[in-house]
């Protein structure tokens, strides 16, 4: 694995950094996973896909504004990508102050706290050192567990959005504990 990728941010069992070429194996392994798969895309990627999709995560990333590979410390195993990523109104415009979590975690790893962890790790990045006025996100309707991971967070349900995949939308505000 190669450490010297400089580390974005870091939280008490993970760290975040750039993705580097030997994530490959790991971020194809989860994008052709149905289970990881089934409420992220509604299905899993073809390994071609997976590959295409890894090459746009080596690119440099300037704002810090990304999704970054999530590394179990103990191990420096690759177990998945979040981060906080630009927002975008329906033009595709950026909304300036505002993010949107994502948290991506391998099914080898669900049930431990990992994604809560992260989330914490970013919200408090997000609010504290990037001065955001908001972070939002969606869960597709149906995936209890992230609704329970963004519950334990803080985030509020603002609308739900039905269609042929329906979402939960999120949001969440600062407040004096991410200072």
């Amino acid at each position: 694995m190669n450490y010297n990728t400089e580390i974005i941010l870091e939280s008490e069992r993970l760290l975040f950094r750039q993705h580097v070429p030997e994530d490959l194996e790991a971020y194809c392994a989860m994008e052709q996973d149905p289970d990881v798969r089934r409420y992220v895309g509604d299905r899993p990627r073809t390994r071609e896909e997976a590959e295409h999709r890894f090459k746009g995560s080596l690119k440099p990333i300037t704002n810090r504004l990304a999704m970054w590979a999530t590394v179990l410390k103990s191990k420096g195993n690759y177990i998945g990508r979040c981060g906080i990523y630009p927002h975008f109104d329906h033009d595709g415009g950026i909304i300036d102050g505002e993010a949107s979590l994502g948290l991506y975690i391998a099914a080898d790893y669900w049930g431990r706290g990992f994604a809560t962890e992260a989330g914490q790790a970013f919200i408090k990045f997000g609010f504290g050192e990037l001065k955001l006025n908001r972070i939002v996100t969606m869960v597709q309707v149906g995936n209890d567990a992230s609704v329970r991971v963004l519950e334990k967070l803080g985030f509020v349900l603002t609308e739900t959005e039905i269609g042929k995949r329906s979402f939960y939308h999120f949001e969440l505000k600062p407040n004096k504990n991410y200072n």
